[in-house]
């Protein structure tokens, strides 16, 4: 299972963003959470699920906002699964909760930990992640609408005349986008949670 906490940036200076999260996460994972996403305490929110493209994608939809520290968390949540997200208990929410401490500290204020021993380590899934996280970093304005675009299931060529650009500036803009890339971390990334996730050894701390 995957839990992902999020504790929002500087909220003493802002607005309170915590309903906005929760409707982002609701509306990336849909009905991948294993339960509603939920505000635990103060300006944090939380989600469970147990699809690791889900905990990615909703890794990377909070992280895009720039206003949430984003930990996530590897193992084992203890079931019969409460009503609320709040509820819940075990390894996952623990990792969490140590994730986020961790991504206060981090450039890209994104973490990854896990309680058990997994394969790959979280070390190594933070690794990957970081390298998407700077790749999205430097993404331009125009870079990102050519992304939502081609996420949303247009082609590149549906997409530049959507933009008023030729197919020949899409695929430059594509390029220096690194939309590509993009994709083909992602696919990586979720293999590799997978795998964690399923190698997470009770037993063996981390």
């Amino acid at each position: 299972m995957f839990a992902i906490t999020a504790d929002q940036i500087d909220s003493r200076l802002g607005p309170d963003l915590a309903e906005d999260a929760l409707a982002l996460l609701a509306e990336t994972a849909r009905d991948r959470l294993a339960l509603p996403p939920d505000r635990t305490a103060g300006d944090e929110v939380q989600a469970l699920t147990a699809d690791p493209r889900a905990a990615l994608d909703l890794v990377l939809a909070l992280a895009r906002t720039g206003s949430w520290s984003v930990g996530l968390g590897i193992g084992e949540v203890r079931t019969p699964l409460p009503a609320q997200t709040r509820a819940a208990t075990g390894d996952a929410l623990i990792a969490a909760r140590t994730a986020v401490e961790s991504a206060k500290k981090r450039p890209t204020r994104v973490s990854i930990a896990s309680e058990r021993s997994t394969r790959p380590e979280a070390e190594t899934l933070q690794s990957m992640l970081d390298l998407l996280l700077q790749l999205r970093e430097r993404r331009s304005p125009e870079g990102w609408e050519l992304y939502d675009r081609v996420e949303s299931g247009l082609t590149q060529a549906q997409a530049a005349h959507q933009l008023g650009i030729t197919p020949q500036a899409a695929s430059k803009r594509a390029i220096a986008a690194g939309i590509r890339l993009d994709v083909a971390a992602r696919e990586g990334l979720t293999a590799l949670l997978a795998l964690a996730a399923e190698t997470s050894t009770p037993g063996e701390r981390a």
